[in-house]
C-alpha cells in the first residue's frame, strides 16, 4: 500500500484541518502519499469515488464527524462497489458493511456524559470536574467486506479485534 485517501467534512473547517495535518503527519511518518478529499455533501462523496475508482487508490480513511455517520450506508456501499478497502472511526460503519473501524467506543462516552450530568444535577461545578478521555477504543472488523474484497486479515488481527462481524 502506497495511495492512501482521507475524507474530510470541510463544513467542519476546525476538524477538517486537524484530520488534514494528522494524515499527512503520519502519511509521511510512514511513507505513504496521502491524498485528501473534501466530501461534504453526497454529491462530493459520489465524486470523490469516481476519482478514487479512476486513479486507483490503495485505500481510504474516512475521518470522524458527524456527518460521514449520517452517509455511513452511502459510505460503505460506494467503497465496497469500488472494491477500496476503507477504515472508519465508528463501529457503526463496519456494522454498515465498511471493511474496519478503529476509534472511541461511543457507547462508553455517552456513559461518561451520564455521569457528568448527574454530578453537575447533585451540585459540582463543572469548572471543577475534571477532563476524562476515552480511554476504551474498539476495533470492529467485518468478515463479510474483507472476503468480498478478496483481503485476508491474519489470524492476529482477528484475535485481537473487539468484534468480527460474520
Amino acid at each position: 500500500m502506497t495511495r492512501v485517501a482521507v475524507f474530510v467534512n470541510p463544513a467542519n473547517p476546525a476538524r477538517a484541518a486537524s484530520q488534514v495535518r494528522d494524515a499527512e503527519h503520519a502519511g509521511h511518518a510512514m511513507g505513504l502519499q496521502i491524498q485528501i478529499f473534501n466530501a461534504g455533501t453526497g454529491r462530493e462523496i459520489n465524486a470523490a469515488f469516481a476519482t478514487l475508482a479512476r486513479e486507483r487508490s490503495d485505500a481510504l480513511f474516512v475521518g470522524p464527524d458527524p456527518f460521514f455517520v449520517a452517509r455511513r450506508v452511502q459510505l460503505a456501499t460506494l467503497a465496497a462497489r469500488h472494491a477500496i478497502p476503507t477504515s472508519f472511526s465508528v463501529r457503526e460503519f463496519a456494522e454498515a458493511g465498511g471493511l474496519m473501524s478503529y476509534g472511541t467506543n461511543i457507547v462508553d462516552a455517552y456513559r461518561h456524559a451520564g455521569v457528568y450530568t448527574g454530578r453537575v444535577l447533585k451540585g459540582a461545578k463543572p469548572a471543577d470536574l475534571p477532563v476524562v478521555q476515552s480511554s476504551k477504543f474498539e476495533l470492529v472488523i467485518n468478515a463479510q467486506t474483507a472476503l468480498m474484497l478478496g483481503l485476508t486479515v491474519p489470524t492476529s488481527v482477528l484475535a485481537s479485534a473487539d468484534e468480527v462481524i460474520e
